[in-house]
Parts: structure tokens; C-alpha cells; sequence
């Protein structure tokens, strides 16, 4: 948990500003989106700009703020009270910014990532394809070079922003390189000849940010655009490891924001509301859902602060793969959690559109599966557990050795190959 105590000033501040941002948005604005009558708010990103409170993270030079991680996923909770929508678009300035600021170039960083901070240019991230969803190796988009112009043809599916963003970050395999991992390269895509939206999903939850699939038809990219131009080209797969971890912490932060948001309102509603002459809340049934709901919150908390810090201070890469992968797997699964619980104690009202919760209930279905599903998260975190555990010569107690029949090794039997 961190409390106002635990939070530097610094950071106690920023947190009050990203909460006046937050509470400025117009209620009008969430149900337009909620109804498909708003399809990108532009102006969202714009204010968030003219407040400086775009790329936290980045160098001032490009008109960031040269925070932590720490201090962006305590911003991401106060957004993340607005549900997924409009926190995922706030998000992908830090994820195709963390993309630029770390393989692009000064060019760059002042023609592209400068206006995305400024909230005058909306980005989007192109990843996934109709046939490959987990396995980003199986993109089948590709680039064709002719001097220092590449042609990219294929498409991409659940792009937020593909209907509003002016630039998106795309991954292609440059043709004529067999090998997919030293193909792969990432571009910057401007909007325009040979980019068309195919289609604008109609979505459970999260409605408003754009999301369709994208068809590139030898859409055009100088080799200014190629993500790090010439130095650039073939190294795709960093920039998608990279990537991974602006990804899934931005998911992991914003889960605690819906998850409060959720509880606090059935919170209320059970100290409010009451049955058999007393609160509900007084009612095991119920009080036990809000001690789970707020131990769970504390608790992604927790964790996502040691996953970021393990990030500002440099950890070893699978280290911090491992804690980004149980931060982002935790906390969505503690929002769903939280949220079905908010249902539960709010009863039949909570399946009306008479509380937010409903809502807030589709859009956090969604942070279970992005960003990488959780079943990723499981695969990741054991296999980077692994690979530092069984490489690792304690200095620890051998606790195996503290049993009576420890000395019996022919009754430990492990059926290892010959």
C-alpha cells in the first residue's frame, strides 16, 4: 500500500494534479464514448497537454518531466478511475514515446515525440495481426525497400486509435532478411496514401478509442520515418521487448484506478443502504467482499511500485520482465475481482446503467487479455523465475535438509533421464 505518508511530495503533488485532470472531464464526454457517439476525443489528449501531464517520464528537452516510474503508475490510478478507454489513450504517448525516446532519433524525438507530449499528435501502435495474436513472430506484414523509401503491406487488428491517431508505430518484416527476429523493424507510419481503416470493432467495453484494423496497401515510409533510420533497420525485436514493459505497467497502474472507482462507489452504497433494520456493510456477505476488494487494491499497489522500481534502478532485464509480468497478471486479475464484487454488493441496481459499475465492469474485462493475455503473464514469470533460480547458488538454509527422513536418498525418487 502507499499512502499519502509514503508518497514523496513531488509525487504527492503530481498525484493531485492528474486527479484535477481526471475529475475535469466531462461526464457527457464518457457516455458518448460508452455509446459509440464519440469514436477518438482528440481534445482529451490535447488538455492532457496543455497541462503538461503527457509522457511524465521523457527528457524536459522533448517537453517531459523526467519522472519515475513510480511516480507515472501513481498518475495512471487517478486516470484509471475514467476506465480504459481514455487512460489507453494517455498511455500510448508513454508506450510509442518510450519507442522514440529509446531508438529514435533527435530528428525524431523533436518532429514526432515533442508534439505527441504537447497533445498535438495522436499515436497509436500497430502489433497485432489477424493470424497472430501472442506470437508476434508470425507477422506476415512486410516492407519493401526501394532507395530510401519502404513499402508496407499487411494489416493490423485492435488498434486503438486507428480511427483518429496521425502517426502509428508499425511493425514489418524488411523483405529480403530470412531470418524473422533480424527482419522485424518498427516504423513510424503517418496517416495518409495506402493506410486504410478497414474496420471499427463494435466493442463490449472500452468503446472510443478508434479501435479497428488497419490495411497498409504499399503505403509509403521514408527512411526518415524508420524508427532510428539507417541504424534502425532489423532491430524490430528490441524495440518490441522494449516495449513490453511501458505496456504492461501502464495496464497494471490503470487496473488499480478501475478497481478503486468500483469499490469506493458499492463502498458508499453498502454504508448507505440498508436491509433487516441495518447497513449491509454490517453483513458478513458483504463486509467480507470490501476487506478482500481493498486488501487486493493495497496489494497491486504494492506490487506495482516494486515492478516500476525495479525498473528506474535498472534490475537485471529478466528480473524486471518477471515483476512487469506479476504486476500487470495481478492487477487486472485483482480489478476484475474488485469490480464483481462492487456488483455483487450493489445487487440488481449494479446491472443498471444507474451506477457507473456496469460499465466499468466491460471495460475491465478487456485488461485481462491485452497488452499480452495473462496466461503470457504466467509463461514469462515462470520461465524467468526459473532461469535465475536453478542458476542461482544459494546461501541459504537448505530447509530440505530439516526432515527426519532427509538422509534417505533412495526415497526421493525425481525419474530424471538417463
Amino acid at each position: 500500500m502507499l499512502t499519502d505518508t509514503m508518497l514523496p511530495e513531488g509525487v504527492r503533488a503530481l498525484r493531485d494534479e492528474v486527479r484535477a485532470f481526471a475529475a475535469s472531464v466531462p461526464h457527457q464526454l464518457l457516455l458518448d464514448m460508452d455509446a459509440d457517439r464519440v469514436r477518438f476525443p482528440r481534445e482529451f489528449l490535447q488538455e492532457a497537454g496543455r497541462r503538461h501531464l503527457l509522457g511524465l517520464r521523457f527528457d524536459p528537452t522533448w517537453g517531459g518531466r523526467g519522472l519515475p516510474w513510480t511516480a507515472e503508475m501513481v498518475a495512471l490510478e487517478e486516470l484509471g478511475v475514467l476506465g480504459t478507454a481514455l487512460p489507453c489513450l494517455w498511455s500510448l504517448v508513454s508506450i510509442v514515446g518510450e519507442a522514440i525516446a529509446a531508438f529514435g532519433n533527435d530528428e525524431q524525438k523533436r518532429r514526432v515525440l515533442a508534439p505527441m507530449l504537447r497533445g498535438e499528435l495522436a499515436a497509436a501502435e500497430a502489433l497485432t495481426e489477424p493470424r497472430g495474436g501472442s506470437d508476434f513472430f508470425a507477422a506476415t506484414t512486410t516492407a519493401r525497400r526501394e532507395g530510401d523509401t519502404f513499402y508496407l503491406s499487411g494489416q493490423k487488428r485492435f488498434v486503438v486509435g486507428a480511427e483518429g491517431a496521425d502517426v502509428i508505430l508499425v511493425y514489418g518484416r524488411v523483405e529480403g532478411i530470412a531470418d524473422p527476429k533480424r527482419a522485424m523493424t518498427a516504423f513510424l507510419l503517418e496517416r495518409g496514401e495506402g493506410v486504410e481503416v478497414h474496420h471499427v470493432y463494435g466493442l463490449m467495453g472500452t468503446r472510443g478509442g478508434g479501435t479497428g484494423r488497419l490495411v497498409f496497401k504499399n503505403a509509403p515510409v521514408g527512411l526518415a520515418n524508420v524508427l532510428g533510420g539507417e541504424a534502425g533497420i532489423g532491430r524490430g525485436t528490441e524495440v518490441f521487448h522494449r516495449m513490453m514493459i511501458p505496456e504492461r505497467l501502464t495496464s497494471a497502474g490503470g487496473a488499480v484506478g478501475m478497481g478503486r472507482a468500483a469499490f469506493e462507489i458499492a463502498a458508499r452504497y453498502a454504508d448507505r443502504r440498508h436491509a433487516f433494520g441495518d447497513k449491509i456493510r454490517r453483513f458478513e456477505g458483504v463486509s467480507f467482499k470490501v476487506a478482500e476488494s481493498l486488501t487486493l487494491l493495497d496489494a497491486s499497489r504494492a506490487l506495482n511500485h516494486g515492478a516500476a522500481r525495479a525498473v528506474d534502478v535498472g534490475e537485471e532485464a529478466g528480473t524486471v520482465r518477471r515483476l512487469v509480468s506479476e504486476a500487470k497478471k495481478f492487477a487486472t486479475e485483482s480489478a476484475w475481482t474488485v469490480v464483481n464484487h462492487a456488483m455483487q454488493i450493489l445487487g440488481g441496481i449494479g446491472y443498471t446503467d444507474i451506477y457507473p459499475v456496469e460499465r466499468l465492469l466491460r471495460d475491465t474485462r478487456l485488461i485481462t487479455i491485452w497488452t499480452g493475455t495473462n496466461e503470457i503473464m504466467d509463461l514469462v514469470i515462470q520461465h524467468e523465475f526459473y532461469r535465475h533460480f536453478l542458476a542461482e547458488k544459494s546461501t541459504a538454509r537448505d530447509v530440505e535438509a530439516d526432515a527426519a527422513g532427509a538422509a534417505l536418498p533412495d526415497e526421493k525418487v525425481y525419474n530424471e533421464p538417463e
